[in-house]
């Protein structure tokens, strides 16, 4: 993979308020596969004290942004033109860990879908599938 397209997206995630904000770190990208990280914070739980929804939509979104921008060139970007997502388990743990994959590029749409997991000492639960398409810009 282009280190130039590694460098573009590690540049955009760190542009991310809203990532900052939930505390996420990009963990791991590979041409059509990204990882994203992030704390299960007190300020980002639901009322039962497990990890929002939101914050589970968040980084699943993202994983999946990111992975449709490493199958493209260089100053290009995606945004997002639909997204589903289905909630399988309570995001109970201590760290999420969503994994965005390219299921079917192409010029105008990107098909993608990200997985995200709840990890808590050394277990771990997938607990929401995202599915959605991501629009390119600039390619």
């Amino acid at each position: 993979m282009d280190q130039r397209v590694r460098d573009h997206i590690a540049e955009s995630f760190a542009a991310q308020s809203m990532m900052a904000t939930l505390g996420a770190e990009l963990s791991r990208i590979e041409k059509g596969q990204v990882e994203i990280t992030a704390p299960i914070l007190p300020g980002s739980r639901q009322q039962q004290g497990f990890g929002h929804a939101g914050l589970t939509f968040a980084i699943g979104d993202s994983a999946a942004g990111y992975s449709a921008l490493s199958v493209l060139s260089t100053g290009c970007d995606v945004l997002t033109a639909e997204m589903k997502i289905n909630l399988l388990a309570p995001a109970k743990g201590d760290v999420l860990r969503a994994t965005g994959r390219v299921i079917k590029p192409g010029r105008r749409l990107i098909v993608v879908s990200a997985e995200v997991h709840a990890l808590e000492a050394g277990h771990e639960t997938l607990i929401a599938l995202l599915q959605g398409t991501m629009v390119p810009l600039g390619a």
